[in-house]
């Protein structure tokens, strides 16, 4: 338990900041299923539309320190050569 006024306010931003990363992180996962779900039916195109929208999230995600850029990169890249598998 915090014992002083300025750590009670840290544990309360601290909440507040771990909600936000919580639900960005959902959304990343989110958009990365509906990513590989188009990527599974072969329409090359829906997946290609996903794909921007999934690596946009990572960024943004990255940009505020929800994710590490390393992983960020790493999961771009695979998710890019999936794509890049899908027959046209």
């Amino acid at each position: 338990m915090p014992n002083t006024k300025s750590a009670k306010r840290r544990v309360r931003s601290s909440e507040r900041k771990r909600v936000r990363n919580v639900a960005d992180r959902s959304k990343v996962k989110t958009l990365e299923k509906s990513y590989l779900a188009a990527v599974k039916s072969g329409k090359k195109d829906a997946a290609a539309t996903a794909l921007q929208a999934v690596v946009s999230a990572m960024d943004k995600a990255a940009k505020k320190g929800v994710l590490k850029k390393g992983t960020v990169d790493r999961k771009k890249s695979r998710l890019a050569i999936k794509l890049n598998k899908v027959a046209a």
